[in-house]
């Protein structure tokens, strides 16, 4: 088994691992970060109904308009903390007060961990 093969094996046994654990409902959703090299993304997510409420990523129009001004990109801690205050503000005005942090098998550090204080930020409470 090639090295990237058992890296995404090991991230899916975690993601799926985590979910064990977390789930999200109407009174209190799942905050569900996922990123790549270049972006980042989150979404918050009511598992009962399995909808998506709210989603933000470093490719929405919003975020690369506030991004441009300060010439940041998805795959930095500082658009990860951006990208967490659009998830939080959108959640504010979808009246979700307060969430569950899904990692999404990520160590929480680095753009895991800025995109969480950015949504803090914003007023989430987790």
């Amino acid at each position: 088994m090639d090295r990237n093969k058992a890296k995404r094996m090991a991230l899916k046994r975690r993601q799926r691992r985590v979910r064990g654990k977390i789930s999200g409902t109407s009174d209190l959703p799942r905050l569900r970060v996922t990123r790549s090299n270049g972006n980042i993304y989150a979404q918050v997510i009511d598992d009962v109904i399995g909808k998506t409420l709210v989603s933000a990523s470093s490719l929405d129009a919003e975020f690369k308009a506030e991004a441009v001004a300060d010439q940041l990109r998805g795959s930095t801690v500082a658009g990860a903390n951006l990208v967490g205050e659009l998830v939080g503000r959108r959640a504010k005005a979808a009246h979700i007060e307060s969430v569950v942090f899904d990692r999404g098998g990520y160590i929480y550090h680095g753009r895991v961990k800025a995109l969480a204080d950015g949504a803090r930020r914003a007023g989430l409470s987790f």
